[in-house]
């Protein structure tokens, strides 16, 4: 739930010029790793600058009227740390279409994509990975059946394979949040190897100008003002190729927005939060198959880094990219330079675009989600330290019950210790910010409901929704223009954040149900039959009346929401619109419909283990299932 404003508690803080080390993150108490899981060695803190991700340029020249990217997936080396020996990493770098020689990015992670809104890009993706996986032992588990890992379908479904036996890496990109049409979406099922095997849907653009290895997509960049991002969908494996690397950044930037007297330039700051464990000769170490979550923060690629700032205020663009980690923020100052603690800061925008500006004192941010923060530190005196910090006793899992992973305290600083330049700070104070409005889209009586059940039949198993593997056809078709509830029921102790491809969304409401009835029936329904009219029926299952959204989720757009456990949370869809329209005139380019597009868990190692989804948008004459209409929400 959103922080309000109020007291909390201290963590320790560094001073200037006193070294802070971290000690290995320890799961908390009454829970052990397994034996040999490896941990990372101490580091000291704050001394690795904040490396900021460079930016993609573009060639106009390729396809009138469009951005064009040449994109490559490679293995590279990279640092996390100053005390810490290279790590073997996967990462995106882009063509610099000034210089072939000198392409653009940073071994991790990937150049940042910086467009304009309406105008459309297209990027050739290219995987020049290698064909064994960096973490090739947990690809064999998953081959192997692991229970814990592979796919188990619930009757009366048959298991499948996530990849066939020939493949150990394969990879897709998925523009996460962008308004795509299905053949440009990277879903898991769009994968392509590095030697040219490609998954059952793989689609390209244009595809006289590609070889096997490669893939070419359009985006229509027909968006809000907002940060998407773009990373890896393999099949079977997205959680092992995002964790070796395979995220980075994508703008959509208004021109209209240059009025609004936002921080700009330096002082607007994208910070991609992730957690990952390292072998003390600082090679990645994937513990994800022994315990929830990893023991060290990471932001733009370094651990435990530092920001020089000026005081003034700065625009942060925040992106949770863990696999699994809940993260609750917050920004902890030294008790002599405020009466409180946490330093107060603003929302004003979320995953999809702005918001009206809330103060804030911390907020819980799950994987996928982006924060849009802006925060000053123009009353903090030179040589202050202000410690983004992680709430204390936050567990990877939110709420935590019963998580065992590494708790993270410290994330990284923000000092100030630089002069304020250029005259001062001309930026709009945020109380004055006057932001674009978001008008609540209102159900109506007759408004359609669709549920989605997160199955489990037992703790440590596979997870689904509506105890259907993700590899059975669609079952869920949509109307085209139409609008719709979607209820996520989670009987889980767990939340789970839910993103749904294509469409914003707004939170509408959560309603707690007795999470342990309702499991035990419908384990009845599932093994009796699966009869339609022995379905439980959710009403009879509520045990309060429903909840608003938190106030950082409210009047707000979004693209992944937070499904508390032992609650059923209500998004409202407003329409169902796939961009039908030619981009950069080439074939083939829009939506036709039908359209299909998939909905997922972002706990990244649940979808691969099959909490995922596809769904169909139809037209009006075409295939209804029913009982459900359709929804979308992109403010086009």
């Amino acid at each position: 739930m959103a922080g309000a404003m109020g007291g909390a508690a201290m963590l320790p803080q560094g001073v200037l010029g006193v070294p802070t080390y971290a000690a290995t993150a320890h799961p908390p108490t009454g829970c052990k790793d397994p034996a040999g899981t490896p941990n990372t060695p101490p580091l000291e803190k704050f001394v690795d600058p904040l490396p900021r991700p460079v930016t993609a340029i573009p060639d106009p020249s390729v396809y009138p009227g469009a951005d064009y990217y040449e994109i490559t997936m490679r293995q590279g080396l990279w640092r996390f740390h100053r005390d810490l020996g290279p790590s073997p990493v996967w990462g995106y770098w882009a063509t610099n279409p000034h210089d072939p020689h000198k392409p653009i990015g940073m071994g991790y992670l990937g150049p940042t994509i910086s467009t304009t809104r309406d105008h459309p890009t297209v990027v050739k993706w290219r995987n020049e990975l290698p064909t064994t996986h960096m973490f090739q032992f947990v690809i064999d588990k998953i081959r192997n059946g692991d229970p814990e890992l592979a796919p188990i379908a619930p009757p009366p479904y048959k298991s499948v394979p996530p990849f066939p036996p020939n493949i150990s890496v394969w990879n897709v990109v998925h523009q996460h949040g962008g308004y795509t049409a299905p053949q440009s979406d990277g879903m898991p099922l769009q994968s392509f190897s590095p030697d040219g095997i490609h998954a059952e849907s793989y689609s390209t653009l244009d595809p006289s100008r590609v070889k096997p290895n490669e893939a070419i997509y359009g985006y229509t960049n027909h968006d809000r003002s907002c940060m998407l991002w773009y990373h890896d969908h393999g099949m079977g494996m997205t959680s092992l190729n995002v964790y070796a690397g395979l995220a980075g950044l994508y703008f959509i930037r208004d021109p209209a927005d240059e009025r609004l007297g936002l921080p700009r330039g330096e002082f607007e700051v994208p910070l991609i939060l992730q957690d990952r464990t390292f072998h003390r000769d600082g090679s990645l170490a994937y513990t994800m198959t022994q315990r929830e979550g990893e023991d060290t923060p990471v932001v733009n690629g370094k651990a435990y880094p530092f920001l020089a700032v000026e005081p003034r205020r700065y625009r942060l663009r925040i992106l949770n990219a863990s696999n699994e980690r809940f993260w609750r923020l917050r920004f902890d100052v030294p008790r002599d330079v405020l009466l409180e603690p946490p330093l107060p800061f603003w929302l004003i925008g979320t995953d999809s675009g702005f918001r009206a500006p809330l103060q804030m004192l911390d907020f819980l941010i799950s994987p996928a989600e982006r924060y849009d923060l802006i925060v000053d530190f123009s009353r903090m005196p030179m040589g202050t330290n202000v410690t983004l910090t992680n709430y204390p006793g936050t567990q990877v899992h939110f709420p935590g019950i019963p998580g065992c992973g590494p708790e993270i305290a410290e994330i990284m600083q923000f000092q100030v210790t630089k002069p304020l330049s250029g005259g001062g700070d001309r930026t709009t104070p945020p109380k004055k910010l006057k932001l674009p409005a978001v008008a609540p889209i209102k159900p109506k009586p007759h408004t359609p409901r669709r549920e989605w059940v997160v199955y489990q039949h037992k703790l440590f198993s596979t997870m689904t929704f509506n105890a259907v593997p993700f590899m059975e056809p669609s079952q869920d078709f949509v109307k085209a223009d139409s609008t719709e509830i979607w209820e996520y029921i989670n009987p889980n102790h767990d939340a789970h954040p839910m993103h749904v491809h294509l469409v914003d969304f707004q939170v509408l409401n959560r309603q707690p149900i007795d999470a342990a009835r309702y499991q035990t029936d419908y384990d009845k329904w599932i093994y009796g039959g699966r009869k339609p009219e022995d379905r439980p029926v959710l009403a009879k299952y509520f045990t309060g009346p429903p909840i608003p959204p938190d106030p950082d989720e409210a009047l707000s757009y979004k693209d992944t929401v937070k499904a508390h456990a032992k609650m059923v949370t209500r998004i409202i869809i407003q329409e169902f619109i796939p961009p039908t329209d030619t981009i950069a005139s080439i074939p083939g380019s829009g939506a036709e419909l039908p359209a299909t597009y998939i909905h997922h868990c972002h706990i990244l190692e649940h979808e691969d283990d099959d909490l995922m989804r596809p769904w169909t948008i139809v037209g009006h004459d075409d295939h209804d299932d029913g009982d459900h209409g359709g929804g979308h929400g992109h403010g086009r």
